[in-house]
């Protein structure tokens, strides 16, 4: 059976991705991780894309594996592209759902406004709780901010330009949904009509947050592609 690695996106963990891992795991030998700093990983000096890559290649050497497909959510997408882009060989096939692959500092300046966590605290104090449980035993807060200063840092200097795209050769599916508020169509076609090999779809009704995705959709999406 073929390998393949679920990677969750930015303020997340690999739990947010098991009732897809469930619905998959009778066709594929499914993998997740934590990346650094998240789901209780211990916090490094400070999030990039790079260290989230090397998370994902460390994976790959512990568990014996040379090359494997991934499906990448949100900020696991873009990951996913780095690896295509700066470790090819060990890289297969590529889905990416909800990726923000478009970033300058006006962007990541709105963005970062949604992690303040004296104001989730406040409106959204379920979702506080969760970010809590979600991180133990590393303080959630901390986690707010080293994604905040992340954003920052790739609005001042994306770490993908549109060009690296044309470089990568792996066959990609680019998918988005139709109601997502932080991702723009836009920017998600400028990266399928960049790429060589790539496919594009749209999911009906979809919004933004892997939760409120239709789990049996996309998983069928997913074994169309992969297989």
């Amino acid at each position: 059976m073929q390998h393949l690695l679920l990677l969750h996106g930015a303020i997340g963990a690999k739990e947010q991705l098991m009732p897809l891992a469930e619905k998959l795991k009778s066709s594929y030998i499914v993998h997740t991780l934590n990346f650094s700093g998240h789901g209780g990983e211990s916090m490094p000096a400070h999030f990039s894309i790079e260290i989230f890559a090397n998370d994902v290649l460390n994976y790959l050497d512990k568990n014996n594996i040379n090359t494997i497909s991934i499906f990448g959510y949100s900020m696991g997408g873009y990951v996913a592209m780095f690896l295509a882009k700066n470790h090819p060989t060990r890289i297969n096939k590529i889905m990416t759902f909800a990726t923000k692959f478009h970033w300058t500092e006006e962007i990541a300046e709105k963005e970062i406004k949604m992690l303040n966590h004296e104001k989730i605290q406040e409106k959204l104090p379920s979702f506080a709780k969760t970010l809590e449980e979600r991180n133990m035993p590393n303080d959630w807060k901390l986690a707010l901010t080293a994604t905040a200063n992340m954003m920052i840092a790739l609005g001042n200097n994306n770490t993908l330009h549109l060009s690296d795209y044309e470089t990568i050769e792996h066959q990609a599916l680019i998918s988005i949904g139709d109601k997502d508020t932080m991702v723009t169509l836009e920017e998600t076609v400028a990266v399928y009509r960049q790429l060589k090999n790539a496919d594009f779809i749209v999911l009906p009704n979809t919004q933004h947050p892997i939760e409120k995705v239709e789990v049996e959709r996309l998983s069928k999406e997913i074994q169309l592609f992969f297989k």
